[in-house]
């Protein structure tokens, strides 16, 4: 279960998981921003139509709030499986994940549907962060992000941030396909609807995924980003949205 904290006027959700103390994260909800409709009100998107000034803001609003150490390292995802690894010089821009061992770079990833994954070492190590859309979960980014971040599976810690729950999220046969072709029993998380498509639990994909790969520990995963219009951005419900962010990094030791 995530946490609800008021910072400042961002409001945010905090991973409930026993990471280690130099490990921080934290979600943005929708409010507390200055975005006018249909961004309203803390867009972190800086690529989905808002006035760049008002972006701007938001995402000082939220550095501030969680006393970021550094910029977060924005990326620009395409819902592939690459990993940015932060703490090389130079390292890719275009992914749909981010790790680093170095306290003081901030991971991000930005969402409205798509899950993110947020992953720590349990001593404090390393942390990461992954955009799982059904797309990247069923290419392979979370096994990809694991392999990154360079730690046992069963040493590292992951959360399932917000996103579409499986009633509301409907997909074709090739989605289904897709993730059966990799393992039989993701069958389990498709549901046959009245119209001979499937809806898809995103959770469930995610926690056979991770739990094949090892990790023993799993949280969060309970939240709707489509069914609750006043706390979430959602792309499936109203097209043009905002993102919110995820983030997680390492404080000195």
């Amino acid at each position: 279960m995530a946490h609800p904290s008021p910072l400042g006027s961002v409001d945010m959700l905090m991973p409930d998981w026993p990471a280690h103390p130099r490990v921080r994260a934290a979600m943005t909800l929708r409010t507390g921003g200055v975005s006018s409709a249909p961004y309203d009100t803390l867009n972190l998107g800086a690529h989905v139509g808002d006035d760049p000034a008002a972006v701007a803001e938001n995402r000082r609003r939220v550095r501030e709030s969680l006393r970021l150490p550094s910029e977060p390292v924005w990326l620009e995802q395409v819902h592939g499986t690459d990993v940015a690894i932060l703490d090389e010089p130079g390292s890719a821009r275009e992914a749909d994940a981010a790790v680093t061992h170095s306290p003081g770079l901030v991971c991000v990833i930005q969402v409205a549907d798509c899950m993110p994954v947020l992953f720590a070492a349990r001593d404090g190590t390393a942390v990461g962060a992954a955009h799982a859309g059904w797309r990247g979960l069923a290419g392979g980014v979370l096994e990809a992000t694991i392999a990154a971040l360079r730690c046992p599976a069963h040493e590292l810690l992951a959360w399932l941030g917000p996103a579409i729950s499986q009633p509301h999220f409907e997909v074709g046969d090739e989605v289904r396909a897709a993730f059966i072709a990799h393992d039989s029993t993701a069958a389990a998380a498709f549901v046959q609807n009245a119209r001979g498509r499937w809806q898809c639990d995103l959770y469930a994909l995610a926690r056979q995924r991770l739990t094949a790969l090892g990790i023993r520990h799993i949280s969060g995963g309970e939240h709707c980003t489509y069914a609750d219009r006043t706390r979430f951005f959602s792309y499936r419900r109203d097209g043009r949205c905002g993102r919110m962010a995820a983030f997680v990094w390492l404080t000195p030791s």
